[in-house]
């Protein structure tokens, strides 16, 4: 709670994952100095966006899209074009904020930078930030600290022009009441589906149909080249059983990494603060201070009452209803005056008044939690497992090379590769010439599979890594070349697919007719599901355009009728029973609307700066490089 970090978390986690990729920042002069036009993305004014920079952002969206979607993940999806294209106009953007930052004068202080710094969790150590670990970080990126802040500084420039438009949205408490009140209001709505079912034995399809279908739809039912494999692996988890780990390395890793196996001590304690800014004026320190001291002589009156004082007093929201309480904390978790003197403290303690960049707390220690290890005992099995894991590694590196090697040096067969991996070879089944990708068929084996060398010179593929540590050889044992199926073949599926298309057609034509009796006045016996609650978000079983339609028709007299065609039943029929307006809103829930609404505006703010900035701004780009221009 006392973190300035905590309130730039996206620009520390922007931040953070850069640094955690391959170095190809544009660096310091990158904005101002040319350089090889064949590694050049694209320009925006004088900037250049490197080929390297794109790359890594694509990679930057992968990352984002694996967490997201989990093992529905496809890599191939980063090739589709509106893909790179998304990736390349946020290139574009970042580049063009910070360009209009530096030329309305922007800065950022080197203090504000420092914080920034220090807070990424990259470059601590047990929590707080470390020289040597920020260094190391770096040199591993092949970073210096003067490119890393310098980039740092920029990201912050761009930062505040983003932040001047999406945080100063606007909305008023009646439009947000209006949201409120359209967004909340519920109708009560039952259906009747039209069925294309029940019009199937109504429809008809004659083979010259089917001839057409077929000739029209050619596309439809063409078959990709396939092949099947035979494939060898090597992995690093082939060398697990045979990884000797002897008990001394088990003790001796034990001994010489204690920090993994303890947990520092940490304290339980509450404070009062009376805030005050670190660059307050005098008189309001002072006030401040005395109005702490007056509470430290009542708790040390009556220290039983310490939680009642900090919620009457204390200036910390995050802590105040609970009496004070600040939960466990470690070294490092609080600012350093704060810390040393909770540290200084036995348990029931307080302490005297303890000035902070925050104000003035007065702290209570109530609990602490001895630094504990675990027992060798207990940690044995797991060191055992790790250490196997990197001798396995580790025997798995030596041998990469030579795996690669031999799969290419002796191409015409993969026992000689089985035999060094010490695994089998195996085969696959059918695989599809650009077909998602299933474990271990990544689309890099895929597409190497499906190469001249290997289809019509009948060599085994190179060696490809298809998960850390593991690399796989393939050879074509059979092929299939890209066809179309004949039509006897498919003309049941097109027969079915036809009658379909025509009982849907029907359907409709019948759920018109039923809606226009319905809206007109007849009372028609229709078989209604039971009445269902509808919102605007709170769809129940109504699909988009039904749900529209359902909140376009007015409310003023019940019931109202509204149908629409449907590609699972073919005709849906809605009746909308009863109108339930939202009740007015609290506070709370308007000034949270409000709140979101502003969010919105802002950054349709900032979608519209950013589109005249791009009108105004010279962007080209090396078309052999990168997608079409923005």
């Amino acid at each position: 709670m006392f973190d300035f970090v905590h309130e730039n978390r996206r620009l520390v986690q922007l931040v953070l994952a850069l640094i955690i990729l391959p170095f190809a920042f544009w660096g310091v002069d990158s904005y101002t100095k040319s350089g090889n036009s064949a590694d050049i993305a694209a320009t925006v004014n004088d900037s250049k966006i490197t080929r390297q920079e794109f790359e890594n952002a694509l990679m930057q969206q992968q990352d984002r899209l694996r967490q997201m979607l989990g093992k529905n993940f496809d890599p191939a999806m980063l090739e589709n074009p509106e893909m790179k294209q998304s990736v390349m106009d946020s290139l574009v953007e970042q580049h063009l904020l910070i360009e209009r930052g530096k030329l309305v004068g922007l800065t950022v202080a080197d203090d504000q930078v420092a914080q920034v710094i220090q807070g990424i969790e990259a470059f601590q150590d047990n929590g707080k930030f470390d020289k040597k670990h920020y260094l190391a970080a770096l040199a591993k990126q092949n970073m210096s600290p003067l490119i890393f802040e310098a980039r740092l500084r920029s990201e912050m420039i761009g930062q505040q022009i983003r932040d001047a438009y999406t945080q100063n949205g606007f909305a008023s408490n009646n439009v947000a009441e209006n949201v409120i009140r359209l967004y909340e209001q519920e109708r009560s709505v039952s259906t009747s589906p039209v069925s294309f079912q029940s019009f199937m034995a109504q429809t008809k399809v004659d083979e010259a149909e089917l001839k057409k279908y077929y000739d029209q739809n050619q596309k439809d039912f063409q078959v990709q080249e396939q092949a099947r494999v035979e494939y060898v692996k090597l992995s690093a988890d082939n060398f697990l059983e045979k990884a000797e780990v002897k008990p001394e390395d088990v003790k001796k890793y034990y001994e010489e990494h204690q920090n993994e196996f303890g947990k520092p001590e940490e304290r339980h304690a509450a404070h009062i603060l009376i805030s005050a800014a670190a660059k307050a004026p005098q008189a309001e320190q002072d006030a401040a201070q005395a109005k702490a001291e007056l509470l430290l002589q009542k708790v040390k009156a009556n220290p039983a009452a310490f939680a009642e004082l900090a919620k009457q007093n204390s200036q910390d929201p995050g802590s105040a209803a609970n009496g004070g309480s600040l939960g466990f904390f470690g070294r490092g978790m609080m600012v350093k005056p704060f810390e040393e003197a909770a540290y200084a403290l036995k348990v029931g303690e307080i302490s005297g008044v303890v000035k902070s960049d925050f104000g003035y707390h007065i702290i209570k220690l109530i609990e602490i939690k001895a630094p504990t290890t675990l027992p060798f005992e207990e940690a044995s099995a797991g060191i055992a497992n790790k250490l196997r894991q990197q001798k396995a590694t580790e025997m798995f590196t030596e041998l990469a090379e030579k795996f690669s090697n031999t799969a290419y040096e002796q191409s015409d067969t993969l026992k000689p590769a089985a035999a060094l991996a010490g695994g089998k070879i195996e085969q696959s089944d059918w695989l599809l010439k650009g077909a998602t990708a299933v474990d271990p068929w990544t689309p890099k084996v895929l597409q190497a599979v499906f190469t001249d060398e290997v289809l019509k010179n009948k060599h085994n593929t190179a060696a490809i890594e298809i998960a850390p540590n593991t690399l796989l050889a393939a050879r074509v044992l059979e092929y299939k070349p890209a066809a179309t199926r004949p039509m006897a073949e498919v003309q049941e599926q097109i027969r079915q697919k036809l009658m379909r298309q025509q009982a849907v057609e029907l359907a409709a034509k019948q759920g018109k007719a039923l809606l226009e009796q319905l809206q007109g006045g007849a009372g028609l016996a229709l078989n209604w599901t039971a009445t269902q609650s509808v919102t605007r978000a709170k769809t129940g079983s109504l699909d988009k355009e039904l749900l529209r339609k359902a909140f376009q028709v007015p409310a003023d007299k019940l019931p109202q009728f509204v149908g629409a065609e449907t590609p699972q039943e073919g005709f849906m029929l809605v009746r909308i029973e009863a109108v339930k307006e939202a009740a007015k809103p609290e506070e709370a829930k308007r000034a949270g609307y409000t709140q979101k609404l502003r969010q919105l505006t802002g950054e349709e703010l900032l979608r519209a700066y950013l589109a005249d900035a791009k009108q105004q701004a010279s962007i080209k780009l090396n078309l052999a490089k990168a997608p079409t221009a923005p």
